[in-house]
């Protein structure tokens, strides 16, 4: 969040170690800032790759000190540093964000809709007109082959069913959870994200923000509104 390019000099190696292709964005200041705007942004979008993580499907490999805000001065290969730049800093934690992990690890470890044991179909499942899991254009209608073809595309909505994870507890009963709708908006203005229809759910609840993690759960009916800021992603669990 704080370099567009590697700092590997202290390496030894005149900076060419490390990886050269380095997918990473400073905000517009290189390194530590002061700039309240830049400092939001960098804490929101720690929030937002956290929470990208830890609502996706799989093992999430969560690196050590990510959790608590740990930088590596811009150095990509640290292999031999054996100083603050490899060390986890526990003096500076940075208590909001660990909390925010905290919460993210809470919601992820009881909902099993976040870590199911079989892939996804894609389709009806046991006879439900409702998918096990739904992708969506901002207007709330379902995505199609073109939708995933436009190259300008910066944000979407996810379906999640809890109710057609196709798994079984050890007595052999279905395993059913609650559903949620993910809204993602990876561009930098607001975009107004519409409920899908009555199929997927009579009614929302948000459940998590990360351009604001302290808003209170709002609900939303179908086809209502829902203001996502930019850069940010917003978490409904289905009310009914």
């Amino acid at each position: 969040m704080s370099y567009n390019d590697k700092h590997n000099e202290a390496n030894g190696e005149n900076s060419q170690d490390g990886e050269k292709d380095n997918r990473s964005w400073n905000m517009g200041v290189e390194g530590s800032a002061d700039d309240p705007q830049i400092c939001a942004l960098r804490a929101r979008q720690k929030r937002n790759f956290l929470a990208t993580l830890m609502l996706s499907q799989g093992v999430p490999m969560l690196v050590a000190g990510d959790e608590l805000g740990r930088t590596q001065r811009g150095n990509n290969n640290a292999y031999n540093q054996d100083n603050e730049i490899s060390w986890v800093d526990w003096e500076h934690t940075d208590e909001d964000l660990l909390e925010f992990t905290k919460r993210l690890i809470d919601m992820r470890r009881r909902h099993r809709v976040f870590r199911r044991r079989r892939w996804f179909q894609g389709r009806p499942i046991h006879g439900s007109d409702v998918k096990d899991v739904g992708w969506f254009r901002p207007d709330g209608s379902p995505m199609d082959d073109e939708d995933w073809r436009v190259g300008f595309a910066k944000s979407l909505g996810v379906f999640l069913n809890g109710e057609q994870l196709d798994s079984t507890n050890p007595r052999g009963d279905p395993v059913v959870d609650d559903s949620f709708y993910i809204l993602f908006n990876a561009h930098h203005d607001r975009v107004d994200f519409t409920t899908p229809g009555e199929d997927w759910g009579k009614g929302w609840i948000k459940v998590l923000d990360t351009f604001d993690p302290g808003a209170g759960e709002d609900s939303f009916g179908v086809r209502a509104q829902v203001p996502v800021q930019g850069l940010s992603l917003v978490v409904l669990r289905r009310a009914h």
